[in-house]
């Protein structure tokens, strides 16, 4: 009777314990996930307000950059935590229906339960770091309120970020402290800054925005800019004689004596005797202050240069979510609509790298607000990566960036065959495609055979458009028996 009595108020006792913990644990959750959005909104108004200043102390921008990065983190874990929370909730409603107290459900809790911890450990974390580095930076609030503001107009315009440069402020003010930094003495050797960076990173739009900065354009007389439809033989003659460059690539104003700015901007591979030929018509032509900027793919470039090359990198995975979050919901808000939103962070997993694509996909997803078209949109991208990720390897994009075939297929009818072959880029004043590339591969539009597509149109500078050549063709009708059972089987949230 004593064993049994011990081992009924042990059985009491242990249940007791774990009630009176998981009753502990659960405002645990909620208070780490209220302090961490506390914090994200006085990180938010700390970047905001230094993102409007300028800023010359270089420790004060990395203290910036790694303020924004460990916020971009922050939402990441923040979003990733409730939105998987939402999602397991739905689940768990459906199962409990068909498994109530079943042995499957019993499992599924306990794996439920080990994710829920990880998750909240990362948000404990998250939390520790970014409340850390705040209170770090009051001194940086005080040093900041120093410097003067950037825009003369009205700064609401720039939190649309869709219409400015995302994520850029410290490279833009590296290079603007480059160009602005004057030797002590006039040497006979210019200075050149080398910018290295993968394709579609934003090497030309970090250069066009540092070329309109007032600072840079009040402190040169001249601004060229050369890329590869102006790096010939007979343009660098032009300039080596003084001759004035085409129109809409020189910026100049009346102070002559000022030195000049050169921006060399190259797709393509720029060997030593081209960049002989430029330098040594630089040196001839120009003052002893002026500096060249020479931005490339390629990292032998960076033995052109005089200074340390900036290196250009994609988004980190956080960045992206935060950015693509916010085009895709616009002037909505996620947590309003949390279905939405978890889908939403799986199609940013599923795009990559590649900002040109986060950037359309997601004004598609806000211009199309359906979940339906969503989960489909999730779906399609997903067979998609599979499909290459098991056959070659590597996501699809990598491809993309080497112009290498990619079939692609169309959503709106599987049917049909979408190949992939090259991607090119057209300035602002060059015609491009009435035919945008989401309305073919997501929508209903109907073309046949090889043409181009409008894939983005930037609304920044340098006001680029992003054009692919493409092909539809019909898939033969065998292939479409075979094709009929997978590609219908969407599934919809």
């Amino acid at each position: 009777m004593e064993i049994f009595l011990s081992a009924v108020l042990g059985e009491l006792a242990s249940r007791s314990i774990n009630f009176f913990i998981s009753k502990i644990s659960k405002p645990k959750v909620l208070d780490v996930e209220g302090s961490l959005q506390r914090d994200l909104l006085r990180a938010q108004v700390i970047i905001d307000e230094s993102t409007r200043r300028h800023i010359t102390n270089r420790a004060m921008l990395q203290q910036v950059d790694m303020l924004r990065d460990a916020m971009h983190h922050g939402c990441y874990i923040l979003d990733s935590f409730t939105y998987q929370s939402h999602e397991e909730a739905a689940k768990d409603q459906v199962l409990s229906h068909s498994f109530s107290l079943s042995k499957v459900n019993f499992q599924k809790g306990i794996c439920s339960s080990d994710r829920k911890t990880m998750l909240l450990e990362q948000l404990e974390g998250a939390h520790d770091n970014l409340s850390s580095m705040i209170l770090d930076m009051k001194e940086f609030i005080v040093f900041l309120m120093s410097y003067p503001h950037m825009y003369r107009h009205p700064y609401s315009m720039h939190l649309l970020l869709g219409n400015c440069m995302f994520s850029r402020q410290m490279e833009t003010e590296l290079v603007i402290n480059f160009l602005l930094d004057a030797q002590p003495h006039c040497s006979q050797e210019l200075e050149v800054l080398p910018i290295v960076g993968p394709a579609k990173v934003g090497k030309s739009t970090l250069v066009a925005h540092v070329c309109k900065n007032e600072r840079v354009q009040e402190h040169f007389s001249k601004i060229l800019l050369l890329d590869d439809h102006d790096f010939t033989h007979n343009e660098l003659t032009k300039l080596r004689e003084g001759c004035a460059m085409k129109h809409q690539n020189c910026i100049s104003n009346s102070n002559k004596d000022k030195g000049w700015l050169v921006v060399v901007d190259l797709v393509g591979d720029l060997n030593e005797d081209a960049w002989n030929l430029l330098y040594s018509s630089c040196k001839q032509l120009m003052p002893c202050t002026s500096k060249i900027i020479i931005a490339n793919r390629s990292a032998d470039i960076i033995e052109f240069g005089t200074t340390r090359a900036l290196n250009l990198k994609y988004l980190s995975v956080e960045a992206s979510w935060y950015f693509f979050k916010t085009i895709a919901f616009g002037s909505m808000d996620p947590k309003m609509h949390p279905r939405f939103a978890h889908v939403a962070m799986e199609i940013a997993k599923l795009l990559g790298e590649r900002f040109i694509s986060m950037n359309s996909v997601a004004c598609l997803l806000r211009d199309n607000f359906d979940i339906r078209f969503w989960c489909k949109v999730r779906d399609f991208l997903r067979r998609l990566v599979q499909k290459y990720v098991s056959k070659f390897g590597v996501h699809p994009s990598a491809l993309v960036s080497q112009n290498k075939p990619v079939h692609i297929g169309r959503m709106a009818n599987p049917f049909e065959d979408f190949v992939f072959y090259c991607e090119h880029q057209r300035y602002s004043r060059e015609e491009v495609p009435k035919i945008r590339l989401d309305d073919v591969i997501y929508g209903n539009v109907k073309a046949f055979g090889k043409s181009e597509f409008l894939q983005w149109a930037s609304p920044i500078p340098p006001y680029y458009s992003y054009v692919v050549t493409c092909e539809v063709l019909e898939l033969k009708h065998r292939a479409v028996k075979r094709k009929r059972s997978t590609e219908n089987g969407i599934t919809v949230c």
